[in-house]
């Protein structure tokens, strides 16, 4: 009878106390994935990087400059069209997949993040590797991420000029239309 009442108190509990279960169940997953990718993470992602750039310096700049701007500029993107989108029909499906997307696209500079920013021995590790198989990588992913924010705010400047002149255009059109006659039958043809 008390496993009865147990499970009985379980299905009549508030719907926020789930919610807070949950919320605390994954908080702690969270953190523990956190701390064990601390410390793969880094050194994985800087021997990546160096692989790819192979003690080059052009290479480190190029790859910096092409990952911070991409990543930067297209995941800034994701995220505002994920705000755009959240009064629209189905827009928790929309509003997830940019979320998600966004973080996906982000990855890159959150990884050299950890490696510059990190405290732990892993993203110690991590700045030598680049430092010897990428030089001016580091460097070049800053530079990338603030040309990545400047065509971001010029895109979004643009979208909504862009939307800004197509009101205008449909308001123009209905003024248009209140103007003309309205006259049962065809229109009058040209003049000769």
């Amino acid at each position: 009878m008390a496993a009865n009442m147990s499970s009985a108190e379980k299905a009549h509990r508030p719907a926020w106390v789930k919610k807070a279960i949950w919320a605390l169940a994954i908080l702690a997953a969270l953190i523990v994935a956190y701390f064990v990718l601390a410390a793969f993470l880094p050194r994985w992602w800087s021997h990546q990087v160096g692989s790819l750039s192979s003690g080059s310096f052009s290479t480190g700049v190029l790859l910096g400059l092409l990952f911070g701007v991409v990543c930067t500029a297209l995941s800034l993107l994701l995220f505002y069209f994920a705000w755009r989108s959240r009064r629209r029909k189905h827009a928790r499906f929309w509003v997830t997949a940019g979320l998600i997307l966004g973080v996906v696209v982000a990855l890159p500079n959150l990884l050299t993040l950890t490696v510059v920013l990190g405290g732990s021995s892993a993203a110690h590790a991590g700045e030598r590797t680049l430092d010897v198989d990428a030089p001016g990588f580091r460097g070049a992913s800053l530079w990338g991420a603030i040309i990545g924010v400047l065509v971001f705010l010029a895109a979004v400047y643009f979208l909504r000029r862009y939307r800004m002149r197509g009101e205008e255009v449909a308001k123009l059109r209905g003024d248009l239309h209140q103007r003309e006659p309205q006259s049962p039958g065809e229109s009058p043809g040209p003049e000769i």
